[in-house]
C-alpha cells in the first residue's frame, strides 16, 4: 500500500532541479575559478552535472518509492534510501562527467582523472540530501493529511448543526395526514425517507441535480404544514455542478422560515444558476429581510462554502429577499455548461 510520505509531487521535483542546477553550477565556477581555470567552462559542467543528478534521482527515487519501499517492511527503508540515494548521485556523476567530454566541455585535473572518487563524494553528499529532503516532504504531507482531516471534521461539525426542526414539524404532519389522507401520507413519508438518505451521505459535496431534488422534497413536505402555500419556480435543466450539501435546502428554509407572511398569501421561491459566474440566486416575494447579519445556519453555510470551494453566501437585496451562492472555482464546475 502507498505510503503518503513516500510522495514527491512534480513542484518538488522542480525545484529539486533548479537548486540542483544552480548549486551545481555556482560550485563548480568557483573550483574552476581558484583553480585558475575558465568559470565559464566550470559553469557549464556544473549545470550538466546538477541536471544529470537531478535527473538519475528523479527515476531512482521514483521507482523506488513506488515499486520497492511500498512493499517491504519501513524498517528497512533508510537502508534502501541510502543505497538509490547513493547511485542516484553516482551515476549521475559519471554520466555527466561523459556527457561533458562529448562535448568538450574542458575538465580540470580532479574531475579528469579522479572522477570514480568525485562520483562516490558526491554520491554520498546526494544521500545526505535525499535525507533531509525526506524528511521535508514526510512533514509536509503529513501536515496536508491532518489539514485534511481537520477541515472534514470541521465540515461534519458543521453539518450536524444543520436545522432538525422541519423533520419534527414534518412528521407531526404526516402524524395528522394518517388519519384523512393516508395515501398523502405515504408519499410524505417517502420523501422523508429521500431526504435523510441525502442526510446520511457522508459525501460534503454532490450533484446539483441531486441537491435540487432534495430541494423539492423539502418543499413539498413544508407544504404538508402550510397547505401548499409555498411556490417553487426553477429551470427545468441544472448545469452539471457539484455544491455543498444543503446549501441551497439552507436558503430555502431560511425563505420559509423568515418569508411567510401571516395571512394566506402564497410564499414565491425563485432559484436560478449563472454559469458565467458560478453563481446560484435564491429569491422571494415574502417578508422583507429586517438584517444582513448571519444566523447560525447561514454562518455554517458560508464556512462550508469557504472550506470545500472558496465560494461564500451573501444578501443581494433585503427588500425582496434575495441571496447569491457563489461556489467558487472548482474544475469540475468551472468547465460545466
Amino acid at each position: 500500500m502507498y505510503n503518503i510520505s513516500l510522495e514527491i509531487k512534480k513542484e518538488d521535483w522542480l525545484y529539486i532541479l533548479l537548486i540542483g542546477v544552480a548549486f551545481g553550477t555556482l560550485l563548480a565556477s568557483f573550483i574552476y575559478l581558484l583553480l585558475g581555470a575558465s568559470w565559464f567552462e566550470g559553469a557549464v559542467y556544473g549545470f550538466i552535472l546538477g541536471f544529470s543528478i537531478t535527473l538519475f534521482s528523479l527515476g531512482f527515487i521514483s521507482f523506488m518509492n513506488h515499486w520497492i519501499l511500498p512493499k517491504m517492511k519501513e524498517a528497512y527503508w533508510s537502508f534502501t534510501s541510502a543505497i538509490f540515494s547513493f547511485l542516484s548521485g553516482f551515476l549521475g556523476t559519471l554520466f555527466g562527467t561523459l556527457v561533458s567530454k562529448l562535448f568538450s566541455i574542458h575538465l580540470i585535473p580532479i574531475f579528469e582523472t579522479e572522477y570514480l572518487k568525485m562520483a562516490m563524494f558526491i554520491g554520498i553528499l546526494t544521500y545526505i540530501v535525499g535525507v533531509l529532503l525526506y524528511r521535508f516532504v514526510k512533514m509536509r504531507n503529513e501536515k496536508e493529511v491532518l489539514d485534511l482531516e481537520y477541515t472534514q471534521s470541521r465540515l461534519r461539525s458543521l453539518e450536524t448543526q444543520l436545522n432538525p426542526h422541519f423533520l419534527f414539524n414534518a412528521l407531526n404532519s404526516i402524524a395528522e395526514l394518517i388519519h384523512h389522507n393516508p395515501e398523502k401520507a405515504e408519499m410524505a413519508v417517502l420523501r422523508v425517507s429521500s431526504f435523510l438518505r441525502n442526510t446520511m451521505n457522508e459525501k460534503a459535496l454532490m450533484q446539483l441535480e441531486d441537491e435540487m431534488r432534495n430541494v423539492l422534497d423539502y418543499v413539498e413536505l413544508e407544504n404538508i404544514r402550510f397547505s401548499g402555500r409555498i411556490r417553487l419556480h426553477m429551470p427545468d435543466v441544472f448545469p452539471r455542478w457539484s455544491v455543498p450539501k444543503f446549501s441551497i435546502q439552507l436558503i430555502v428554509e431560511n425563505a420559509i422560515k423568515h418569508g411567510l407572511k401571516a395571512d394566506k398569501v402564497d410564499l414565491n421561491i425563485w432559484i436560478e444558476f449563472d454559469i458565467s459566474t458560478n453563481t446560484i440566486l435564491i429569491r422571494n416575494d415574502g417578508v422583507a429581510m429586517q438584517s444582513t447579519s448571519f444566523g447560525v445556519g447561514l454562518a455554517n453555510l458560508n464556512q462550508r462554502l469557504e472550506l470545500l470551494c472558496g465560494g461564500y453566501v451573501k444578501v443581494h437585496n433585503q427588500k425582496e429577499p434575495t441571496f447569491y451562492i457563489n461556489i467558487g472555482n472548482m474544475d469540475e464546475n468551472t468547465h460545466s455548461r
